[in-house]
């Protein structure tokens, strides 16, 4: 399948809009960081989403699609951060 000509400006919304959902996840990574709190954090939602950021940058390879790649990889981080210290605190002793 051809990768669709997509103008420069268009891409440069692409990659905004990447930009602006991939920011958006920074501040809950570095609260849960700093706070280590993570009760009020679903597992299931967490874990699914971390799962789909995966799979859509791995659509994004195929596709060759930069902002979905670049945005998919970068959210990944804080993403992953939450669900790793939400599977710790599972696997904590509870006091």
């Amino acid at each position: 399948m051809a990768v669709p000509l997509v103008s420069p400006a268009v891409r440069g919304l692409g990659y905004l809009a990447a930009l602006l959902t991939t920011l958006s996840f920074f501040p809950q990574a570095l609260k849960t960081l700093r706070s280590g709190d993570t009760s009020a954090i679903s597992l299931r939602m967490y874990g699914l989403f971390t799962a789909g950021i995966a799979l859509w940058a791995i659509y994004g390879f195929y596709t060759g699609d930069g902002p979905l790649i670049v945005a998919n990889l970068v959210t990944l981080v804080p993403a992953g951060i939450v669900l790793e210290r939400k599977l710790q605190s599972l696997r904590a002793p509870r006091r």
